[in-house]
Parts: structure tokens; C-alpha cells; sequence
């Protein structure tokens, strides 16, 4: 058995590089856990290796380095990280991504402190890239997980902040399409994990309900690609009444600001999920495919509908409890266990809530 590599953590480190090239959301988790190196370590040099789409949402945080994997580019993408790293040498590598590529990806990266996953969660031959692993820990958020890389460092992640930065120019993009003074539902409808995607006349089904009966500004987002584009028609064709329509038309700073406008934000297990939850907007969001106490909002599951329970026992014949922590149950119409009335009683439940503390709204 290979020994364990320590670090003395009294030890200054000159240079750390963090590699996490995807998803948005685990990216967006990762930002935490470097706001804890820059206060706990300032001296120490950052530097990031990251996805080309993710770095368009964190790419300008103050103080790091980012060099970006264009894993479309194959061969090339990899040969443009070496020439930026030809000659350098890192104080210890947190290599937070179990994928082949990434482990590849990792290779490029010389450091004589090489900290990964657990063995459990370890895949990919995850274990011949690293040379020490982070605590075993069952039943952890994947934020919680990836706070656990700091503790070889001799370092604890005790609070968690975001503070992404949002341009003026995308602040402005939200003013002009979410003008302040009136409660707004952002809807962001669909996950790149498509049978976590809920169904489009749901969707249609709670927008009404929100505008006809709440009186609130419903706002429809989403990415750029056909898919969305096509998913969002369906739902606009579903509904009774308009809705403000910007699938396609918002960058992913600008969808941060709208993000951030909106009072709370209705989304499958996604990326934008944890977007909305990183600028502090409450989540509603949609669980049956995924664990939520795993991988939903980080810092309020209260607005959540969770069906996953009720999908492991549909599925798998077992309580939630029973499966593997972390056991996607992305099933052909696993979402449906969703109703539009738990939705719908969750919008209520919040409603009441801002009423009840008498919080404006925040457009």
C-alpha cells in the first residue's frame, strides 16, 4: 500500500493549483473553499485550472489565476495547458475532478502534494494520479466534500462566501429587463442531466398559477442551445399567460444579475440552481432524480419539493437510505413524481414567508 503523503502545516505554500474544469454548479462550489485559502493563506499564489464555459462565471475573482481546459479542442486543449505550465512547479495540487480526462489533465500539473478523493469516491484510476486523499465522510454535501481538500492543508472551512463578481454591465442588463418593485419567479426549466428535467406544461402550469393568482413578474431562462430553445416554446405554448421570455438571450454574468433580481428561482438539479443559491436568491427546486441534501441548494432546502425518497422506493424497491449517498435515480419519468400542487404549495409557503417578515420584493 502506497504511504499517505503529509504536509506540514505550518509550512508556507508558495503556489497551490486547484483543478476543477466542471460543471458550473461544482464550480461554483469550489469558490468557497478558495475564499478560505486567500484569507487563510494571502501569500499563497492561486491558480485555477477550469472549463472554458465555467470560467465566464468565476473567471474574474480577484486573486487567481485561471488557465482554461477547452475540452472540445481534444489534443489541442491539452497541449495548450502544457505550454502554460512548461517549467513550473506547484507547492501541492487540489485535484477535485475524478474524470479520466481530469486525471489525464492532472499529469501536466507538478506538485509534490497531489490531494484527491476518498477511495469511495474515487473512479477512473483516480487513485495513481494523487498521493493523498481526503477524509471518508458519508452523507456530505458535495460543497461539504470539496471543503474537505483544505484539511490536508491544515486549514477548515468555517464560513461560506461566494462574492462572485457581477459587472455593471450585466447589473444593467437586469435593470432593464426586471426593473425593481415587483415579487418575480425566475424559471431556469432545464439540467444538462435531461431526465432530471421536469415536464414543460408543469412549468406552464405553476407560471400561471404565480402571475394569475400570486400577481408576480415570471421571467423564463435559459441556455443558448436548441434544446432549450425548444423546450422553453413548449412551455410558452403551454401558458395561459405571457411571461418574460430570455432563453438564449442573457450571458451567464447577466444571468448571475437576473439571478440575484429575482425572489426566488423555480430549477431542476442545474447549474443555475447553485448560481441562484451562490448569489443568495432562495431556491425552489425540483428533486426526484437527485438527492437534494447531496447536491441541491447549499444554504436553504426549505423551498425544495424532495421526492427522491419516493423515487429510490419506485426504482430501486428501497428507501433513500438504504442506497449508495450520491445514487442518481435518472429514470424515463422519475421527475413526474413531481405534482404541479407541491410546487405550487411551496410558492405559497414562500409567499407567506415574505409577507410574514415583510420583505420587499427584490426587483
Amino acid at each position: 500500500m502506497r504511504k499517505q503523503k503529509t504536509v506540514d502545516t505550518g509550512a508556507t505554500l508558495e503556489s497551490l493549483c486547484i483543478l476543477r474544469t466542471s460543471a458550473i454548479g461544482d464550480v461554483t462550489h469550489v469558490v468557497p473553499l478558495v475564499r478560505t485559502l486567500q484569507e487563510a493563506m494571502p501569500q499563497t499564489r492561486l491558480t485555477w485550472l477550469i472549463g472554458k464555459l465555467e470560467h465566464r462565471v468565476v473567471g474574474d475573482l480577484p486573486g487567481v489565476e485561471f488557465i482554461v481546459f477547452d475540452k472540445s479542442a481534444r489534443r489541442e486543449g491539452f497541449r495548450a495547458v502544457r505550454e502554460k505550465l512548461a517549467g513550473r512547479r506547484f507547492s501541492a495540487l487540489l485535484h477535485m475532478q475524478v474524470a479520466l480526462r481530469s486525471n489525464i489533465l492532472s499529469v501536466l500539473v507538478k506538485s509534490p502534494l497531489r490531494i484527491g478523493y476518498d477511495r469511495a469516491r474515487s473512479k477512473d484510476l483516480h487513485g495513481l494520479f494523487i498521493n493523498c486523499r481526503i477524509a471518508s465522510r458519508k452523507g456530505q454535501h458535495v460543497l461539504d466534500a470539496m471543503a474537505s481538500f483544505l484539511e490536508p492543508l491544515g486549514l477548515i472551512q468555517e464560513s461560506v462566501r461566494w462574492d462572485i463578481p457581477i459587472p455593471a454591465e450585466a447589473e444593467e442588463f437586469a435593470d432593464r429587463f426586471l426593473p425593481r418593485g415587483r415579487r418575480t419567479l425566475l424559471i431556469s426549466p432545464t439540467s444538462s442531466h435531461r431526465l432530471r428535467n421536469w415536464r414543460a406544461e408543469r412549468y406552464a402550469a405553476v407560471a400561471d398559477h404565480a402571475m394569475n393568482e400570486l400577481g408576480w413578474r415570471v421571467v423564463l431562462c435559459g441556455g443558448p442551445s436548441s434544446f432549450e430553445r425548444e423546450f422553453a416554446n413548449q412551455i410558452l405554448a403551454a401558458m395561459t399567460t405571457p411571461c418574460i421570455d430570455l432563453t438564449g438571450k442573457d450571458t451567464l454574468k447577466q444571468l448571475l444579475a437576473l439571478l440575484r433580481r429575482a425572489d426566488i428561482v423555480l430549477a431542476p438539479d442545474s447549474g443555475p440552481m447553485h448560481m441562484a443559491n451562490a448569489v443568495g436568491t432562495p431556491v425552489l427546486g425540483l428533486h426526484a432524480a437527485s438527492n437534494p441534501h447531496r447536491s441541491g441548494p447549499y444554504s436553504d432546502r426549505q423551498w425544495c419539493v424532495d421526492r427522491y425518497d419516493a423515487a429510490a422506493r419506485k426504482y430501486r424497491r428501497k428507501p433513500a437510505e438504504k442506497l449508495a449517498w450520491g445514487t442518481k435515480l435518472e429514470y424515463p419519468g422519475v421527475m413526474d413524481l413531481i405534482e404541479v400542487d407541491d410546487v405550487i404549495e411551496r410558492l405559497h409557503a414562500f409567499s407567506a414567508h415574505l409577507d410574514a417578515t415583510g420583505r420587499q420584493a427584490m426587483s
